[in-house]
This record gives structure tokens, sequence and C-alpha cells, in this order.
């Protein structure tokens, strides 16, 4: 059964390529108002809003790595369409970093970008939304996580430690927030073909990485989006709070 979001405004940071491109165009083939944001993408983003199906689409040109651009970037999305309904919360950073191959300096500088840009970059975004969609009382927000929040990233320690803390966020919010009509989801993906893990994948650790799912393959983008558009629907309120597993069996916690 196809889902129906017309009439409902969408936002998905992350959105020229991967996971937040699939997710955008699932959204738009179903009916709502897309804005995309992007950072450095631009013809990416312009590509991906030529193939998307509907119309009122729109990309936003975003630094997420600047404290003020989150306000700013959820108040030209209202300007634009009058009002907020859908946020994914996609956009991210990987940084190598292993403690026992960089100095200090490196160390620093990529827990301080990683941070900013993957925990603190939404949870600004996570507020404006919310004070947009209070006084309507409804709203999704749908934070893209990952299994390094609990299996650990031994070369991108601060990857794994901010997506944890988006977890928390997420769960701390949807208790704030379900007085307010507002639900908060995470999806915890494991390893994706995207081009952010295309360098990986592709490389000489491709078929290890692979073998780590009895499905002996990495996830697609059209997995994850399918997961994201189920919970931006109707019925799954009551799952506010939830981080859903989609790493293939790659990762099981209890």
């Amino acid at each position: 059964m196809k889902q129906d979001f017309a009439g409902q405004t969408v936002l998905v940071t992350g959105a020229s390529r991967g996971i937040g491109r699939e997710i955008a165009r699932r959204f738009a083939a179903s009916g709502a108002r897309v804005a995309l944001h992007y950072n450095s993408g631009r013809a990416q983003a312009e590509a991906v809003l030529a193939e998307m199906e509907g119309s009122g689409h729109f990309a936003l040109k975003a630094d997420l790595s600047q404290p003020d651009t989150a306000g700013r970037l959820i108040e030209q999305v209202i300007q634009k369409t009058g009002g907020l309904d859908i946020l994914v919360n996609n956009a991210g950073i990987w940084e190598f970093h292993p403690v026992a191959k960089v100095g200090f300096d490196e160390w620093r500088d990529s827990w301080r970008r990683t941070i900013d840009i993957n925990l603190m970059a939404p949870a600004h975004l996570c507020y404006h939304a919310a004070r947009a969609m209070m006084p309507k009382r409804r709203g999704k927000i749908i934070n893209i996580s990952s299994r390094g929040a609990f299996r650990g990233e031994p070369d991108a320690p601060a990857y794994g430690a901010a997506k944890a803390g988006m977890n928390a966020m997420g769960q701390s919010l949807a208790q704030a927030l379900a007085p307010h009509g507002i639900s908060v989801y995470a999806i915890a993906p494991g390893f994706i073909e995207t081009e952010m893990a295309a360098i990986v994948l592709d490389g000489p650790d491709g078929d290890a990485i692979r073998a780590q799912s009895p499905l002996n393959r990495a996830g697609q983008p059209e997995e994850i989006a399918r997961i994201a558009l189920f919970l931006a629907g109707p019925g799954t309120e009551y799952m506010t709070g939830c981080v859903i597993d989609a790493n293939g069996a790659s990762y099981l916690r209890t």
C-alpha cells in the first residue's frame, strides 16, 4: 500500500546523495513537498530535484557546522511552505582518526567537526523543528543514526560517540515532545552502499565487511528510506523513542 504524504512538508538534510537522496525521492513520490538540504553538492542536489516526482520541491544550501545555520534553515523552509511536518536528520560526516595513528591536533579537530555536524546540528534542528511543530500539535522527527553507536567505531570514535549522543537526544526529546503530539525516532543502519561508504566497500576490506551480515551484502539506500517513510506515516506514534536497527544482522544488541 502506497503511503500518502500529500500536503505535508518534509526537510531532509544531506539529501544530495546516498540515503538522504533516496529518502527525499520517496517522500516526493508519495506526495510530499520536499526541501532538500545540501552543503557543497549543488549540482547533485539539482540532479535529485530534476528526477523527483511531483512539484514544489526545492534545495537549500547550509553549512551545518555553523551553530546558527539550523535556525535559518528551518525558517527558510517555513517561509517557502508555511510549515514543517517532518524532519529527517541525515547529514553527517565520517573522518578517520584512530587514537594510535593521529596526532593530538588532528584528533581534536576531528572530534570538533564530527560533534558539530553529527550531533550539535541535529540537536539544533530538532529544537527549531519542534518549536515550529508545537502549535499544530503534530510532527515527526527521524534521526539517521548508525550501528556504530552500539558496536563502536575504532577508526572514527567521534562518529560513534556522536551517533550514540543522537540516540540519547532523540529518546529524551521523544519523552519531552510526546505531550505536544510530536514523535521522535532513530534508524541505525549498518554499511549501506552509498558514496560515503564506497571507499571502504570497494577496497580490500569490502568482502569482509559484506560478510559481517549473514545476507553477505551491504544494505541499499532504499531499504533505509522505506523505514523512514513507515515511521513518518500514521499509526507509529507509540513507537516514539525507538531506535530501529537496520544492519542485516551484522550487529545484534541486547
